[in-house]
């Protein structure tokens, strides 16, 4: 690990996984508590309510085929869930789409690890990746740690995970408290003001492709962010943008909100929501946005703490 003299550090060495791909994964148990909402229903259409992907015929095969579990027994088709009742279902193994599985440690000491995610690799679980994910490849490599925030998927940068659970509930209370700093280097169509401050509330609006989207809404949750402009290029300008809150594609939906849509976005346009008729989802690539820093106060010692995750050439100042 490298350390300057104002704490800040820097890449101390890279880990390398397998990117080739897709991958036929280990399969998965989902597993929950029947709640007061559950209680009552017939599993079968429950399951198909709750999980989409398949119809409730599919569900049916899925019962006959023993892949339903009620408290551990196998479910029969028709059974209605009780409440507090454990339902599991064992989803085979299947096929995840391919993603870059490189990732880089820039900082690790005691119960924190920082690492630098590639673009193209979610960060979580979902839309068919299970093991395909920053989440399963860290704790490959460093058994028990796992992230305390996301990215999406094409966003690349710092992502901080925590390897004890003391250090998870020291990081999750600054996190509450707002008092990680979160600075993100993006590459923003036309021409903003120098400094860009936005508040626009953040919340899900309707969207076909998805039921929902997370996009700029006066009924939404509070949010804030402030572009700095590094460098101005042809039709675009490249900017540092400092959040406070962490609310789900927010940079992209401010600057779109600003009318500076990120470059390539496929998904805001100018106002911070989709474009009528638009069949994007928000994992879909094409924008340029990186978590450059993180600073925080270790939850173990105390030290403030910042970590640089260099950007990709396209993000860096010319």
């Amino acid at each position: 690990m490298l350390f300057s003299r104002q704490g800040v550090c820097q890449p101390s060495q890279r880990v390398r996984f397998d990117t080739e791909g897709p991958i036929l994964n280990d399969g998965f148990i989902y597993r929950e508590i029947v709640s007061n909402r559950a209680a009552g229903r017939v599993v079968e259409e429950y399951l198909a309510e709750r999980y989409r992907h398949s119809s409730l015929q599919e569900w049916r095969h899925h019962i006959a085929a023993g892949s339903v579990r009620l408290d551990g027994v196998v479910a029969r088709e028709g059974a209605l869930l009780v409440l507090e009742q454990e339902l599991a279902w064992h989803r085979p193994a299947w096929e995840e789409p391919q993603a870059t599985l490189d990732f880089g440690v820039l900082w690790d000491q005691g119960g924190v690890l920082v690492v630098a995610k590639p673009a193209g690799l979610p960060t979580m679980a979902g839309g068919g990746f299970l093991q395909h994910t920053l989440v399963h490849q860290v704790a490959e490599r460093f058994p028990g740690a796992a992230p305390m925030h996301r990215l999406g998927r094409w966003t690349s940068g710092a992502v901080m995970c925590a390897r004890t659970r003391e250090a998870a509930a020291g990081i999750a209370a600054q996190f509450a408290a707002r008092r990680v700093g979160k600075r993100y280097r993006a590459l923003v169509s036309g021409q903003p003001p120098s400094v860009c401050l936005v508040e626009a509330r953040i919340g899900p609006v309707p969207h076909p492709p998805t039921g929902t989207v997370h996009a700029a809404s006066p009924d939404g949750k509070s949010a804030w962010s402030e572009a700095t402009v590094l460098e101005r290029r042809e039709d675009c300008a490249l900017c540092d943008v400092v959040i406070r809150t962490g609310r789900p594609h927010q940079i992209r939906i401010h600057m779109a909100w600003a009318g500076h849509p990120l470059v390539g976005d496929p998904l805001y346009e100018v106002g911070g929501r989709p474009a009528a008729g638009s069949t994007a989802v928000p994992g879909d690539p094409g924008y340029a946005l990186h978590s450059a820093e993180l600073a925080f106060e270790h939850p173990e010692t105390g030290q403030p703490t910042v970590v640089i995750a260099p950007a990709p050439d396209l993000l860096e100042r010319s």
